[in-house]
């Protein structure tokens, strides 16, 4: 039997489809999301029940989910890999019109919940030498774009903290992965404009995105490489993204 991974996120898109990936694999798999159902309907299928544990919590509130890691059973316990997953945007306005509400909720997620999972499974890692911690950024945290403003900002989090965590870790087995992606079609535009199916829709149009399926893919490579391999960093888009020429506003009657 493989060794022990848990997943946050995990009840749709990347995280859902590492789940299945890893599960198939053979691993022991810790699922957490705030959407219990959804996870029961991921694992339904999975033959083997006693390699499946599934708790309920939200990263963003440290007790709740410092109770949730606390109480995973024994026969999950000593986790050697944290695929820290969940995370979101929303919106796409202007940082002059954007909800402030939106933006905590990003940072709570995005870096908050992040460092709360890293923090509380970290020292277990360190201890016994074997750990790998895989954080979902995003192209957006090197690459700005309209509307991007806080999302890119707490992505470019993910990347400096994947950097320094990496120095913290020196002289231990324990390795850190920060992947990239590009555009994917997952619930993530749907999040994005707050349920609007129409304009997530048109993000995708003309295009083949990346897929849960594809990033787990990557986020599986990393974890199976030889275990004095670190594999810092993963940019993937799809090959129809690329990078665009920088933005020039133009006004002559009044160039600003």
């Amino acid at each position: 039997m493989k060794g022990c991974i848990l997943i946050t996120g995990a009840s749709s898109g990347f995280g859902a489809a590492c789940a299945e990936r890893f599960y198939k694999e053979g691993w022991r798999i810790v699922l957490i999301a705030r959407r219990l159902e959804r996870m029961k309907a991921l694992t339904a299928d999975f033959e083997d029940k006693s390699r499946i544990y599934i708790t309920q919590a939200d990263i963003r509130d440290l007790k709740a989910t410092e109770k949730a890691l606390g109480d995973v059973p024994d026969a999950f316990s000593g986790v050697e890999v944290l695929v820290n997953n969940a995370g979101l945007a929303l919106g796409l306005g202007p940082a002059h019109e954007q909800a402030v509400e939106d933006w905590e909720t990003m940072i709570d997620t995005n870096i908050k919940g992040l460092l709360y999972c890293t923090r509380l499974l970290l020292p277990g890692m360190v201890e016994r030498k074997k750990g790998h911690i895989v954080n979902i950024g995003s192209i957006a945290g090197d690459w700005p774009y309209p509307g991007g403003n806080v999302y890119g900002a707490t992505k470019a989090f993910v990347k400096q903290f994947s950097r320094n965590l990496r120095t913290d870790l020196l002289g231990t087995p324990v390795r850190v992965t920060n992947i990239e992606p590009g555009m994917a079609e997952t619930e993530f535009s749907l999040v994005r404009h707050k349920g609007d199916s129409v304009k997530a829709s048109r993000t995708y149009e003309g295009l083949k995105p990346l897929t849960g399926a594809d990033i787990a893919e990557i986020v599986h490579w990393t974890v199976n490489l030889p275990a004095h391999v670190n594999i810092n960093s993963v940019e993937a888009m799809p090959v129809s993204q690329a990078w665009d020429m920088l933005a020039v506003h133009r006004d002559e009657e009044n160039p600003i």
